[in-house]
Formats: structure tokens, C-alpha cells, sequence
């Protein structure tokens, strides 16, 4: 019985974990979302509170980090449950770091919206949602342990990039028609880069799964 009471405490432990990590990623969704539309609506208040709703992304990387030791300090787990475990550790990093990439985006969104655009934004957004669905299906694939879905989702990053040096070529071609357009040019890449490196955060996540599942490092090996 008290093995069965141990066993049903430690199920609830790891259970608490993955919704953390759902949550946490439920929370960076919203703030790519928010980011990018702040930008596309000119919304400078949305950027605002935007970079205000990082905190709470900080705050909970701290509470899955300091349940991760504790179940690793207590109950000791090993085989797959090591693994969970341990990759939960690596995952909340990469899911900080696309807050922390939602809220430059907020910055510069702030910034852009005080001066006339330089086009419609079209292909951003199409960035943003992307990177965003990469980030929900890589955590699904984590929660699920399912590789299938997480090859998918390395294999969705191309798509990503090749909108990331769309943009970029399109802004090159602007600042040399009108060097006048230089600062705001510069100001959308940067946007444009963060969403990459969410995209990358998103398949950091994916082949962490792959590993997790399959006990094969597949990073540097996906054709670029």
C-alpha cells in the first residue's frame, strides 16, 4: 500500500511538471501573438503589456526548475523518467528565451509605431504564426513523447528561414532605394531575426523529444 501511496505521488509530481511546461508554453504562444500584432495594429499599449507579461514567464521557469531538482533529489528516478526530467530542465530555457525574444520584439514594435511603415506587414506575420505553432506541436510532441510530431516540427524550420531571408532581401532592396528608410529597415529585421530564433528555440524543444524517445542526437545533422 505505501508503495502504491508513493507511486501515485510520484505520478502527480511528473503530471505537475508537464502542465507547468504546457502552461508556460500556452503563456510564450500569447506573447509571439501579442508581439506581432502590436506591430501589425500599431498598438504601442499591447507592446507594453506585452513586456510586462515576461515576468510571468520568468516566474514560472523558476517553479519548474525548483520542482525538476526536487523530484530529481527525492525520488531519484531514472531510465525515461531521468530523461523527462531532465530535459523539462533544458526546455524551460528555451521557452524563457522566446519570452525574452517576444519582448524585444514589443520593443521595437514600440518604436516602429512612432514613424510611417515602410509597407504592409504580410510576411511577419505569417513568421510569427509559424514560429508559434512550432512552439505549441514541439511541447505537444515533449508532452506525448511522440517523435513523429517533433521531426515535423525541425522539418517546419526551413520554412521559417526562407521567410527570414525573404524579408531580409526585400529590406536590403528599401534601404538602397531610400537610404531615408535605413533605420526602420533595421528595425524590422531585427524583429525578423527574433522570430527566426524563436523558430530555433521551438526546434531545440523538437530534437530534445527525438532524443528523449528515440536515444538519438539528431542536432547539426538536419539539412539547412
Amino acid at each position: 500500500m505505501e508503495r502504491e501511496h508513493f507511486s501515485k505521488l510520484y505520478d502527480a509530481e511528473l503530471n505537475e511538471i508537464r502542465q507547468k511546461l504546457l502552461e508556460m508554453g500556452g503563456k510564450v504562444e500569447v506573447m509571439i501573438s501579442d508581439s506581432m500584432k502590436s506591430l501589425v495594429e500599431r498598438n504601442s499599449e499591447l507592446a507594453e503589456a506585452t513586456i510586462a507579461f515576461d515576468h510571468q514567464i520568468n516566474h514560472l521557469e523558476v517553479e519548474i526548475d525548483e520542482k525538476c531538482l526536487q523530484v530529481l533529489a527525492t525520488r531519484q528516478p531514472a531510465a525515461r523518467d531521468l530523461r523527462f526530467i531532465t530535459l523539462a530542465l533544458k526546455i524551460v530555457t528555451d521557452l524563457e528565451r522566446i519570452g525574452d525574444q517576444c519582448t524585444a520584439i514589443a520593443k521595437r514594435a514600440k518604436e516602429l509605431n512612432e514613424q510611417p511603415p515602410l509597407k504592409p506587414y504580410i510576411d511577419l506575420p505569417r513568421m510569427a504564426e509559424a514560429a508559434a505553432r512550432m512552439v505549441k506541436e514541439a511541447l505537444d510532441a515533449f508532452v506525448r513523447a511522440d517523435d513523429a510530431l517533433a521531426l515535423k516540427v525541425c522539418e517546419d524550420d526551413q520554412f521559417v528561414d526562407d521567410l527570414n531571408e525573404q524579408i531580409q532581401r526585400e529590406l536590403l532592396t528599401f534601404m538602397m532605394g531610400d537610404p531615408s528608410t535605413i533605420t526602420r529597415a533595421i528595425k524590422v529585421n531585427y524583429i525578423s531575426k527574433c522570430l527566426e530564433r524563436i523558430s530555433d528555440h521551438a526546434t531545440n524543444v523538437a530534437e530534445m523529444v527525438i532524443f528523449m524517445v528515440k536515444g538519438k542526437d539528431i542536432r547539426h545533422t538536419m539539412s539547412s
